[in-house]
């Protein structure tokens, strides 16, 4: 249990403590350390919702009363080159006291690493005091995970599904909190499918299943970031809270040994991250200033995908695994047993 709890933590803990090196841009003032901050996490925790929605399902067969389906699912969302970066304009990022150039003053845009990328070699932006244009502050902007396993956000949790009615069935995903000394972190999910075939007189008969699916799946984490943070200050930490829908309809076949599914479904989500604690820049083109939980960022995702999937029966055991098409594309495989 807790070797899958800690794979579950993978994706949180790994844009979160690349968030840590965002603390320097506090240095150019709270309203672009938000700007940057936004634009820096929204292809991760947008490929995390995704990843998050994975493996709800492994046929559109609704179990009977009293059956029931235990199951270890592990997950990932698969990232795109244009995930891993973002055009920096620092034409927006001017204000009335301070202007932003990059370390080569010949141009103003740029793509720079989001949190799923890197920037190699680094990349230096120089913050400029209007009124004095000698104070100046240089910081190097942060670089995302910019290994392979940045490729893939992945998630696992385990669950259960329990037959309640005649084609109603009633699900539930958890991941037991875990808590370490920098990463506190919890999931859990519940969902209802319900077969409509099982309500049609030659239900028996049919060679297909035919299903829709609502569930609702949340994932909340905090990073204490004070031990390593670039600016002084108190109890410095990210929070973030995940929250996704899914409806979807699935289609399966009815066979004794091994059986193919898919579907439509549209995934509906918002991630919210706050930092908190206290800040207290002290040098750069700014007089000294504390900034107590100084802002939160958010991202939405509203996506249709596509699924298709295969099942394979052997005894109490099934293993199925799935492919999903959308913004993030995404699979799944599953070690499930249980009575039906």
């Amino acid at each position: 249990m807790k070797k899958l709890a800690l794979f579950a933590l993978f994706s949180l803990i790994t844009i979160t403590s690349k968030a840590q090196d965002l603390d320097a841009l506090f240095a150019a003032g709270e309203e672009s350390a938000e700007r940057f901050t936004s634009d820096y996490l929204r292809p991760a925790t947008n490929g995390l919702m995704h990843s998050m929605n994975a493996g709800w399902f492994n046929t559109a067969d609704a179990k009977p009363l009293g059956g029931f389906e235990i199951s270890i699912i592990a997950n990932a969302s698969m990232v795109k080159d244009e995930h891993k970066m973002f055009l920096l304009d620092l034409d927006t990022y001017d204000n009335e006291e301070v202007t932003f150039e990059f370390t080569d003053s010949s141009v103003r845009a740029r793509n720079v690493a989001t949190a799923l990328g890197e920037n190699n070699p680094d990349i230096d932006i120089i913050v400029r005091n209007r009124d004095f244009p000698n104070i100046n502050e240089r910081i190097t902007l942060p670089s995302g995970l910019g290994d392979a396993s940045a490729n893939l956000l992945p998630t696992a949790f385990i669950q259960g599904a329990l037959g309640i009615s005649q084609g109603i069935e009633l699900k539930a995903r958890f991941v037991p909190k875990i808590k370490t000394d920098d990463v506190e972190l919890g999931m859990f999910g519940a969902g209802v499918q319900f077969e409509v075939t099982k309500w049609l007189p030659a239900d028996k008969l049919l060679p297909i299943a035919i299903s829709g699916l609502v569930a609702y799946t949340n994932l909340n984490g905090s990073y204490d970031i004070s031990g390593t943070s670039g600016v002084s200050g108190s109890d410095q930490r990210l929070e973030n809270d995940t929250s996704t829908w899914l409806f979807q309809a699935i289609v399966s076949t009815k066979l004794p040994v091994i059986n193919f599914y898919g579907g439509v479904g549209y995934i509906k989500g918002k991630s919210e991250s706050d930092v908190l604690g206290t800040y207290t820049v002290t040098s750069g083109p700014f007089v000294t200033e504390s900034y107590i939980d100084p802002f939160s960022v958010s991202s939405e995702v509203s996506d249709v995908r596509a699924t298709i999937g295969t099942k394979l029966k052997v005894g109490f055991f099934r293993l199925n695994a799935e492919y999903h098409l959308s913004e993030f594309n995404a699979f799944s495989v599953g070690l499930n047993f249980g009575f039906r």
